[in-house]
């Protein structure tokens, strides 16, 4: 029978149920009739006692809520002109459909989850997958016991992997990391299919009582698993691979050589027997940090861990390298990649003693931090710079450069970031006999010039990823990426061979604040790059021209920051590049402009940014995004279809989301874990609305906003939230109100205030109680929190990085030392001389100076105010002057004074 088209037009659909329920009451009625009219009380048990239900609903309100429905109801289908229909599906999911459908209350839970998203996926009820979305995530990020059921996750982690639903195996091998140890208590644990748990034993969030426990488990699955896999080829690489540990020494200040040697004897009985073999030998513990390693551990019966792969000792002030690579080497046979970074020990020579003496190692990170003295980001007043050797400190005889060279072939990735002690000669040295290096990451190596670089890329024609950020990489680079790798190839050929370039074959390109490649350079490289994934060109002369020349299609990530590029040939490129995840335009003035500059119409015509976003919305799905100049609530619109699984957003200046956009931030970006605002109008009602819906917010910084906010907006508890910045948005802020934000966001790591002027001294031991475990301190114009000297601070021993500046003059002369001496994993410091008690701060000798790498002390000087007729006197202001900066490296300090405040 043919159907009407008015508004109330009802269609009768019958759907069968496969899966009957047996009532405690005899029924023979085989089908019942429904209707959505009065579903609120619509009798569930009762109607699931049937084998088909027949349900009158609106057609039209099918057709908007579903696609499934839209499609046959509106399409070109027979059934679009029919009033009754038929379909096979669970009876009970789909009545919970319909309640979503039509905005009843709906329970998602463990046991009926699965149901309704595989349900809500068939149907196209996209209203209910961002329920059920939604639900999962708060449910596995929540602090509180397990909700979801062993049997359950295991079930919902099976059904993302069939169905590429990316996000659930992701979200449950976090959930399993997290509730290792409840897991293991359960007796389908030994169900849990092999690459869950992989992926659980890899997580960063992996929870354990003890290594004991964690060793104990995986042997219980191992041995429950066998048997199923034997005869299978992938039995052997099971086994191996679940038992691959990261040996994780990093950020243990105590570690020192003799303990990782006496963590590396066979048992516990036999160690008082191997120390008194040792106290009659001519060797003792205490020298092990210094020399003689090697022949102990000739003497000692120390363990083989052939499963480890990899090792971190990065933050082990205390560990003699030279040491700890002969332990390396003994116990370690199959050690495949070493994290040492923010080691200033660890030189070149380590490095070549490292991969000769562990040969299959195939990537190292020796990452510091990076200087701030980047010289297209700083003026400088005046320097005194470490004296530098023009040549590598390393000597090598024939012998030894045979021997690194055999080893030094499998290095493949190599991390240099913040090596500021490296210069070109050692950078000669790597590319002579790191010649199957695939990636290196030179990122803020300040003392690399442009034709070092250069040379560097020329030997190694392996190169696939080149992170040159902050460095001298200009004309001389570029070419050496654009020409043939073929070393007999004339200079004049270069431009016709481009089949064997680097560039061609290059994955990752960053190069933020490269100031040194001018456009042309930078347009001919451009047009090279076919095979990019990740490009950064921040802060560099990026030209519309040089967007237009691109022609690859495979980009994930692109970094546009601070660039006069225009909306249409960020539009061209977006539109070449559907994978396109993480997206970062901050800063892009010309963003915000209804037309291009008049002399570049040959490449962008009238393109507003409305248009930019909605070739964005239809193109891509991001995860992060990094917007400013053009950015509105009416973008947010736009980009709605990309952004539904965003994890970061940050909004610059010359963005305006408004109260509006962020109200409707946690209902279009669900999954978000990193907020940064820049200038943005914020309220009690938008902040507290964040802070209800979005549980998985790991990051979230409010800088330079307006509106008035109070503590309400931080009263909601936030368990997932690590790191807080808030920046001249809250003058009110008391202790009190403090403590309450020590309540609400229990487990900050990181902690940055800036003009929360009614602080006290009292407030830093509410800090140091509520989060002992802060890395990073930052407090700037907070009152006087520091006027009676710094103490309650100092318990917080995992501080790595402390700002105080403009807290009160209360910072002893010795400050800076006191403060290296106690708290031993503290790298970076900032202060300012308006805070010393005396005027002045020692500066520690390279010697005593302990883990400390970067000193910044801000000086200020005063300036006369605008003379008022009433006043006698021009009132005077303290205004920033300079800052002196001090960065140690391996072996030298630099001075620096430059006019920015750092």
């Amino acid at each position: 029978m043919a159907s009407s088209t008015s508004d109330d037009d009802f269609i009768t659909v019958v759907c069968s149920n496969p899966n009957r329920i047996q009532a405690n009451t005899t029924s023979t009625d085989v089908e019942i009739l429904i209707s959505v009219t009065n579903i609120p009380s619509w009798d569930l048990p009762s109607i699931l006692c049937h084998q088909t239900v027949k349900v009158q609903a609106h057609r039209n309100r099918l057709i908007q809520h579903s696609s499934y429905f839209n499609g046959l109801l509106s399409g070109s289908f027979s059934e679009s002109g029919l009033d009754c229909i038929a379909i096979e599906w669970n009876l009970e999911a789909f009545l919970h459909i319909l309640n979503c459908i039509y905005d009843c209350p709906l329970d998602v839970t463990s046991k009926n989850f699965l149901p309704l998203y595989e349900g809500a996926l068939y149907f196209g009820v996209e209203m209910l997958l961002m329920r059920c979305k939604t639900w999962f995530s708060e449910v596995v990020s929540a602090e509180v016991p397990p909700q979801v059921q062993l049997d359950d996750l295991i079930s919902i982690w099976s059904f993302g992997l069939e169905h590429a639903r990316d996000f659930l195996p992701e979200l449950c091998g976090s959930y399993l990391a997290r509730n290792f140890m409840w897991a293991i208590s359960m007796n389908c644990f030994v169900d849990i299919p092999y690459d869950l748990l992989l992926s659980c034993v890899k997580h960063m969030n992996l929870t354990v009582d003890s290594e004991m426990h964690l060793s104990n488990a995986l042997l219980v699955w191992i041995d429950a698993n066998t048997e199923c896999m034997e005869g299978l080829s992938r039995n052997e690489d099971v086994c191996t691979g679940i038992l691959k540990q990261r040996v994780n020494l990093s950020s243990c200040s105590q570690i020192t050589s003799a303990v990782l040697l006496l963590s590396l004897l066979p048992s516990a009985n036999s160690i008082d027997y191997i120390l008194r073999g040792i106290g009659q030998s001519p060797f003792n513990l205490e020298r092990l940090d210094r020399d003689q390693c090697s022949e102990v551990l000739n003497l000692l019966p120390t363990l083989s861990f052939e499963a480890v792969q990899e090792v971190d000792i990065s933050k082990c002030p205390r560990l003699h390298l030279q040491s700890a690579i002969e332990c390396f080497r003994k116990s370690f046979p199959s050690l495949r990649i070493l994290k040492a970074a923010f080691l200033l020990k660890f030189k070149i020579s380590t490095l070549r003693k490292l991969v000769r003496k562990c040969p299959m190692v195939c990537e190292v990170d020796l990452t510091t931090d990076t200087s701030p003295i980047i010289s297209s980001q700083v003026s400088v007043v005046s320097s005194s710079p470490a004296i530098t050797p023009q040549i590598s400190n390393l000597s090598l005889n024939v012998q030894d450069m045979t021997s690194f060279y055999n080893s030094g072939l499998s290095i493949a990735k190599l991390t240099l970031e913040g090596r500021n002690d490296l210069y070109d000669s050692d950078l000669q040295y790597i590319s002579r006999f790191c010649v199957s290096l695939q990636y290196v990451n030179l990122k803020g190596c300040t003392s690399l010039t442009d034709v070092g670089i250069a040379s560097l890329l020329r030997r190694c024609i392996k190169l696939h990823s080149v992170l040159v950020c902050d460095t001298s990489f200009g004309i001389n680079s570029v070419l050496a990426l654009c020409s043939s790798s073929s070393n007999h190839i004339a200079v004049e050929q270069i431009e016709n061979e481009l089949l064997d370039s680097l560039a061609l074959n290059l994955q990752i390109l960053h190069m933020g604040s490269c100031k040194c490649v001018d456009e042309t350079s930078l347009l001919k490289l451009m047009s090279q790059m076919q095979k990019l994934k990740s490009l950064c060109l921040s802060d560099t002369r990026l030209s519309d021209g040089a967007l237009y020349s691109f022609r690859g299609s495979s980009l994930e990530m692109l970094d546009i920051s601070n660039t006069m590029v225009s909306n249409a040939a960020v539009a061209y490129l977006v539109g070449g590049n559907p994978g396109l995840k993480c997206l970062k335009a901050r800063g892009c003035r010309n963003l915000s402009q209804q037309e291009s500059d008049p002399q570049k119409r040959e490449f962008s015509f009238s393109y507003s940014c409305r248009e930019l976003h909605n070739e964005i919305g239809r193109t891509c799905m991001l995860e992060e995004i990094a917007l400013g100049w053009g950015f509105s609530y009416s973008s947010l619109e736009a980009l709605k279809p990309a952004i539904t699984s965003l994890r970061k957003i940050t909004v610059g200046l010359g963005g305006l989301l408004g109260e509006d956009g962020l109200r409707k931030l946690p209902t279009i970006c669900p999954m978000l874990e990193l907020i940064i605002l820049y200038f943005q109008v914020i309220s009690d009602r938008t902040i507290m609305n964040i802070m209800a819906n979005l549980k998985k917010l790991v990051v979230l910084a409010f800088c330079h906003c307006l509106g008035d906010i109070s503590i309400l907006s931080f009263k909601f508890p936030m368990p997932n939230l690590r790191k807080l910045k808030l920046q001249r948005v809250t003058p009110w802020m008391t202790n009190n109100d403090l403590f309450i934000l020590t309540q609400s966001c229990a487990n900050l790591v990181e902690l940055s205030l800036l003009g929360c002027t009614l602080l006290d001294s009292e407030s830093q031991q509410i800090i140091s109680q509520g989060w002992p475990g802060l890395v990073s301190i930052h407090l700037e114009e907070c009152g006087r929190v520091t006027t009676m000297g710094v103490s309650s601070l100092l318990d917080c021993k995992a501080l790595e990085d402390l700002l105080l500046r403009h807290n009160g003059p209360g910072l002893q002369r010795s400050f800076i030392f006191d403060a290296a001496s106690k708290l031993p994993m503290l790298r970076k410091v900032s202060l300012d001389f308006c805070d010393a008690a005396e005027g002045d701060f020692d500066i520690p000798n390279y010697g005593d100076r302990h883990f400390l790498s970067t000193l910044k002390i801000a000086k200020c000087k005063l300036q006369k105010g605008l003379k008022v007729s009433f006043v006698k006197a021009p009132r005077r202001r303290q205004v920033h002057k300079e800052t002196l900066v001090l960065v140690w490296n391996s072996s030298t300090v630099t001075r620096t004074v430059v006019k920015e405040r750092l």
